[in-house]
């Protein structure tokens, strides 16, 4: 039995996603960000990062996505959800890393300019700066999935693995904070692609994705 600590539209989605593609015998664990549940003592013992998502295996914890979707992937061969070419095995845990150390982190200063000062208050001014730059850069993570995606049909071509779901959730962070999504037309084509796989829509439903309405 796999225990997902999740959030609704949290960059968890993909291992929640991932989990249903492979038919595991799953369960989840609702960590109530808006609530700060994440930083209580109790979940600090399963993360002591107070970050989702966490996986829990047999008592044991595997926290970041860089580890989780390579894990999961790893567990059910049969699935196919991993490259068996070494090389484009490493790609692909690659992009997950960039995904995870630039375009969340991005997307985290869009919505927190003044995280840079430690929650101080650096005037208006230079927070504004902060997160126009931060839209930028964000807008750039996305236009590189859009290029990245032109002539193929999921990240790595034609095989859907693990990397996709978690491509798929910077796509709903896009249209959260009112970007041009839809001018992304490989990314969008994309987003498409995933919203017609079953395991998908079942998450997407569970959380109740705004990505569904925008489908």
């Amino acid at each position: 039995m796999y225990t997902l600590y999740y959030s609704p539209g949290s960059c968890s989605m993909a291992a929640h996603i991932l989990l249903e593609e492979c038919g595991a015998d799953y369960e989840t664990k609702l960590v109530a960000l808006a609530k700060g549940e994440q930083r209580t003592e109790d979940y600090r013992k399963i993360n002591p990062h107070s970050k989702v998502p966490a996986l829990a295996i047999d008592g044991k914890v595997i926290t970041q996505n860089a580890a989780i979707l390579p894990f999961i992937a790893a567990q059910f061969p049969d699935a196919n959800l991993k490259p068996r070419d070494p090389v484009a095995m490493a790609q692909c845990v690659a992009m997950v890393g960039y995904l995870a150390s630039a375009t969340h982190v991005a997307f985290g200063l869009v919505l927190h300019p003044e995280r840079p000062a430690g929650g101080t208050d650096i005037g208006e001014a230079a927070q504004k700066a902060i997160g126009d730059t931060a839209r930028k850069n964000y807008w750039s993570c996305m236009e590189e999935i859009d290029a990245r995606l032109a002539g193929q049909q999921w990240m790595m071509g034609d095989q859907y693995t693990f990397l996709d779901p978690y491509a798929l959730v910077y796509y709903g962070w896009g249209n959260r904070v009112d970007m041009p999504m839809t001018d992304l037309k490989n990314y969008t084509a994309f987003k498409n692609r995933m919203l017609e796989r079953p395991a998908v829509r079942t998450v997407l439903e569970k959380e109740q994705s705004p990505l569904l309405k925008a489908a």
